[in-house]
């Protein structure tokens, strides 16, 4: 894979860590708290924090949103939760950071300033905020569960006619298939015997055969075929009649009839 020709140029900026040493707190909050902060303006109250620290014990944090934010809302939404608590947990095992990073407003200055990077401070501990379970809940929750149950149906104008395709319940291939295998029919077992004979008149023709053309002179199922050529024949598992079928010594009649002519030969040669 070849590198871009143009890449990016690298930019050295520097990062103040003045506040490196400052323990920061990451709070994780519901959905519907983070919009309703989107939507409040930089200079009013969100909400007050109330901890209460027992000897002993793990300090209890507990979040009260203001009215002003709760009065953010559109017409038929939902009121939500004001009191909530917050799961305190440590960080261990991992080194986590808060940056943030401020553009330059002049660009028409002389010496053009760069972007300025800063580490915020260092997360100290993970907190998770959690409604209490009351009657604004679960009102909140059951209609954010009716709304995802919904479908969600999309209208879209068309400017042009689509063409649609009618469904077919089967293909062409599929049909023409199921009537070549209707017409030959299930192969169906005939008579022993009459499987015998049709072999034994086989076999005064040729010497040797494979199972599939014994198959198409008999027209048996192969299993049930196969059943009959081990009472009958031998299997040969050496070349050159390798994986073919040949009749046992005592069936061959072409030999016991060799036999007696290689028989009467002699004798008229004795005679001789």
């Amino acid at each position: 894979m070849s590198a871009p020709s143009n890449p990016a140029p690298h930019i050295d900026r520097e990062l103040d860590l003045s506040n490196t040493g400052r323990g920061v707190w990451l709070v994780k909050v519901p959905k519907y708290i983070a919009n309703k902060w989107e939507k409040a303006q930089g200079n009013i109250e969100v909400g007050k924090l109330k901890i209460s620290r027992a000897p002993g014990q793990r300090a209890q944090v507990q979040l009260s949103l203001s009215e002003a934010v709760l009065c953010l809302k559109d017409a038929g939404e939902q009121n939500i939760p004001k009191e909530h608590r917050l799961d305190v947990s440590n960080v261990t095992r991992q080194s986590l950071g808060v940056f943030s990073h401020a553009i330059p407003n002049n660009s028409d200055a002389v010496i053009p300033e760069s972007e300025k990077l800063f580490m915020e401070g260092r997360i100290v501990q993970k907190l998770e905020c959690r409604p209490y379970a009351d009657t604004t809940y679960y009102k909140l929750k059951s209609e954010s569960i009716r709304k995802a149950s919904m479908p969600q149906r999309q209208v879209q104008q068309l400017d042009r006619i689509v063409q649609n395709f009618k469904p077919v319940s089967d293909h062409k291939n599929n049909i023409d298939y199921l009537k070549k295998k209707t017409a030959e029919g299930k192969k169906a077992r005939d008579d022993k015997e009459a499987v015998l004979n049709m072999l034994f008149a086989a076999f005064e023709k040729h010497q040797y055969y494979n199972i599939k053309d014994l198959q198409k002179i008999t027209k048996q199922p192969i299993v049930y075929l196969k059943e009959i050529l081990k009472e009958v024949c031998n299997y040969n598992l050496k070349n050159p009649h390798k994986n073919m079928w040949e009749l046992k010594p005592e069936y061959r009649h072409y030999k016991q009839e060799q036999t007696a002519e290689s028989k009467d030969d002699k004798n008229s040669s004795d005679s001789d």
